[in-house]
């Protein structure tokens, strides 16, 4: 078993290699002069399992493009079996056609890894769960779910919990959350008006003087949640504050969520963190690299990693 990355998380995947104590293949991601992507492998792979860690974000382009040299390179290596580990897949949000004559752009993307040479694939709290469809090949889909139950018992114990999903799509992922804490569900009912946009309209359950925790899978320019955090206090709520897996936080979002009244917001390290996350007083990362080194480590043996992804499924 060997465990390879790019440069879109390394963090995260020297936090993989520390867990499974297993050294990083050396390797070299490089760029020509007018921008083209070089990987070259600094060590033998023929024959290996390889695990290659590449978060798909921004820049989304560059990162896929290098996520797709290096699946050929270790193709071309011999590798045995090439792993593509995803924590976070880029183009998720076009699963499907929005209007006349759009693309879908998450099945390209699936066909796009699958053709560079990858031979399964593992990820994260994909955004639609059919995207596990459209690729061919085995398509592990991991959940956060038992990470962030984990974090909100260590933080919140009490009895005066709800869990709140920002918007109707959400609420399975949301429900399950709240089963497994025994908390109260509540919905907040929201009409986006065009991307990037959305207006909180009304929210659906009883949040009186309770602390509210919003569950998501992906905050991007934070509008939802900001909208969602002063729609719950006004409705007089305690405190509220939200997990979401992937903290993409895109433009002004960062300062968008300091300025809200959230008192926390909570992701996985999905996506490397920038300076202005790691300083926000009230954005706290926790890591994935435990789940995602244990379903690395079951793969490699052919040991089932069902136990890991059932979470979301009760």
């Amino acid at each position: 078993m060997k465990i390879m990355t790019g440069n879109s998380n390394r963090p995260l995947a020297e936090a993989i290699s520390a867990f499974l104590n297993l050294p990083l293949t050396k390797a070299s991601v490089r760029r020509f002069s007018d921008m083209e992507i070089f990987v070259e492998i600094d060590e033998n792979v023929r024959g290996e399992d390889v695990f290659l860690i590449q978060s798909t974000s921004y820049p989304a382009n560059d990162n896929l493009m290098e996520l797709l040299v290096g699946l050929d390179a270790l193709k071309r290596g011999s590798a045995r079996r090439i792993t593509a580990v995803i924590p976070y897949y880029g183009y998720a949000r076009q699963d499907r056609k929005s209007g006349p004559r759009t693309p879908i752009s998450a099945k390209l993307v699936a066909n796009v890894i699958t053709s560079a040479g990858a031979d399964r694939v593992l990820t994260l709290d994909l955004h639609a769960g059919q995207i596990q469809g459209f690729f061919d090949i085995p398509t592990d889909n991991l959940y956060a779910a038992p990470v962030f139950t984990k974090d909100i018992v260590e933080r919140f114990n009490g009895d005066d919990l709800t869990i709140v999903s920002p918007d109707v799509g959400g609420v399975l992922r949301a429900r399950a959350i709240a089963k497994r804490l025994d908390a109260d569900l509540a919905i907040i009912d929201k009409r986006r008006e065009r991307a990037g946009v959305s207006e909180v309209m009304h929210i659906i359950g009883d949040v009186q003087n309770q602390r509210c925790v919003l569950i998501d899978d992906i905050v991007d320019s934070a509008g939802t949640l900001c909208n969602a955090a002063e729609a719950l206090m006004n409705a007089g709520a305690k405190s509220v504050s939200a997990y979401v897996t992937h903290g993409v936080l895109s433009g002004g979002a960062v300062a968008r969520v300091s300025a809200s009244p959230l008192q926390e917001l909570v992701m996985t390290d999905s996506i490397q963190a920038t300076e202005a996350v790691r300083v926000a007083q009230n954005i706290r990362q926790i890591t994935i690299a435990p789940l995602l080194g244990d379903a690395m480590q079951r793969i490699s043996e052919e040991r089932s990693v069902s136990s890991l992804f059932q979470f979301a499924s009760r």
